[in-house]
């Protein structure tokens, strides 16, 4: 059992950073992927980056990329999620969640809100 607890969202200008943390309970936590998804209202969820348990392999939405950056500390159970350049369309709920594929996510976070605006 994996619990995974989100923070660091909030409200920012257009152009500005935030930086998001996820802290995850257990004792594997470097076996598992990690991923950050976001939801925005009347949309589906999608995810917005990905990395592996060794931090080797890294994904990206497209729409993201250059602009956002996945890291994790596997010895203290954390991955981080650092935006910046945002925009009023990265507005939405963001989760972290672990998986031990990459198509299954088995672990959810309770979400955190990032609200960007212009």
């Amino acid at each position: 059992q994996v619990r995974l607890g989100e923070s660091g969202g909030g409200l920012v200008q257009a152009g500005g950073s935030l930086r998001l943390s996820c802290v995850a309970s257990g004792r594997t936590f470097s076996r598992y992927i990690m991923g950050w998804f976001r939801q925005a209202p009347g949309k589906e969820r999608e995810l917005v980056a990905a990395q592996s348990g060794s931090g080797s392999t890294t994904f990206y939405k497209d729409s993201v990329k250059g602009r956002f950056t996945i890291s994790r500390d596997n010895a203290n159970h954390t991955v981080y999620l650092q935006m910046n350049s945002l925009q009023p369309e990265d507005t939405a709920v963001y989760y972290c969640a672990a998986g031990l594929t990459a198509s299954t996510y088995d672990y959810w976070g309770q979400g955190t809100q990032v609200t960007v605006s212009s």
